[in-house]
């Protein structure tokens, strides 16, 4: 089966290549991904998925299925598997996170299955499910899809990202931006100094605050504020200010913990200065990645055949966040790197962005595919390994990590 695959991606190399170049030339960036979702769901229809659009409320998600209807799986479609395609840019530097291969890896992987299953006269059995999810950068397109069912009943969620790393699965910690506010009173600074309370003084001493903070912070937390409204003349007293906070914690529940504690010096900041303030949540939070190891071990294995070798990722490193957490939590999912240039390199560059065009990207592309269809038959055709997956995924939410 493994080698019917291989051929069935083969097959389509040169189409899954035009199709992550097609994004490479459009970048659409979170929410606005149109044109990027529509190519991709048309491509996933044509081949005989059926695909609904605009799900989990967003107009650039889509659900396509195959199987679902017995055979190989349970009556209720079970064992069921997801691969997951993400496709939005980055705001000025394009595809210089590289979900256009994402997207195209996605891709080539569901079509392959579908293809290699049914040619085998039993059809799939399970459920194939490739989900399109837009706006990974900005908002977390996963977070509303796991709040609106979509991952009830999945045993597997499969998905690639490139990189400057081969690593099996991915160090992503929890994040989330938070606003702050501070409603002070405006007066003139010269004519009636003693009238005015001044949010900006506010928000400038919860920065120095903050700072003090950062210093006992534990690995893989941070905090990063930027100004994101200071008043708007010199010659007037802020009546109000406020502050975009990027949190991030090793855990979820770290972050929490962080949250929690730019709240209270928010509050005693407040109280010290007489204005009031404000703390909330800006777009949904990203949950820190939990790596499965069986499924992540069977992607490795398959991708090792294709010559690329994965190792576990340098201890201390952290690779960002990413919607994916929110999955990882729900069900057993795999979130591996395999690079696209050197360790020297980084994403969210213009250099890592042409990367995600070049041919070192083809050929990662192409061989994640491969590595994530073998692995997603495993789940459908293996009843040991969503069985497994399930058991180690338990184990370790038990054990908090």
């Amino acid at each position: 089966m493994y080698a019917r695959v291989g051929k069935e991606v083969a097959a389509r190399a040169d189409r899954l290549w035009d199709v992550g170049l097609a994004l490479h030339r459009g970048p659409e960036t979170a929410y606005e991904e149109h044109g990027a979702s529509r190519l991709l769901a048309d491509e996933l229809e044509r081949e005989g998925f059926r695909v609904e659009r605009g799900v989990a409320g967003l107009p650039t998600a889509f659900a396509a299925r195959a199987g679902g209807e017995g055979g190989r799986g349970t009556a209720g479609g079970r064992p069921c598997v997801a691969l997951l395609m993400e496709y939005d840019a980055l705001p000025l530097l394009g595809h210089a996170c590289g979900h256009n291969l994402i997207a195209a890896a996605g891709l080539g992987a569901a079509l392959a299955v579908r293809a290699a299953l049914d040619g085998d006269g039993d059809g799939i059995g399970g459920t194939l499910l490739a989900l399109g999810a837009p706006a990974e950068e900005r908002g977390g397109g996963k977070v509303a899809e796991v709040e609106a069912g979509l991952f009830e009943g999945v045993d597997a969620a499969l998905m690639f990202h490139p990189g400057v790393y081969d690593w099996r699965w991915a160090p992503l910690t929890a994040s989330a931006q938070i606003r702050v506010g501070f409603h002070g009173r405006a007066a003139h600074p010269t004519g009636s100094p003693t009238e005015g309370i001044d949010a900006l003084g506010a928000l400038i001493q919860l920065f120095n605050a903050l700072g003090i903070l950062h210093k006992r912070l534990p690995s893989g937390s941070h905090v990063q504020g930027i100004v994101t409204d200071g008043g708007r003349a010199t010659n007037i007293v802020p009546e109000y200010a406020e502050g975009l906070f990027g949190l991030r914690g090793g855990t979820t529940t770290a972050l929490e913990e962080l949250v929690e504690e730019l709240r209270t010096c928010a509050r005693g900041v407040a109280l010290a200065t007489g204005t009031t303030v404000e703390v909330t949540d800006v777009g949904g939070r990203y949950e820190h990645f939990r790596d499965n190891d069986v499924l992540s071990g069977l992607f490795a294995g398959h991708l090792e055949r294709a010559g690329v070798r994965l190792t576990e990722p340098e201890a201390g490193v952290y690779l960002g966040s990413s919607d994916i957490g929110n999955v990882s939590t729900r069900v057993p999912a795999i979130h591996p790197f395999l690079a696209i240039m050197g360790a020297d390199g980084s994403d969210h560059t213009p250099e890592f962005a042409e990367a995600a065009a070049g041919p070192r990207a083809r050929r990662a592309m192409l061989a994640a595919a491969g590595a994530l269809a073998c692995t997603a038959v495993d789940v459908l055709l293996r009843a040991d390994v969503p069985e497994r997956a399930w058991d180690r995924f338990r184990e370790k939410a038990a054990a908090g990590l």
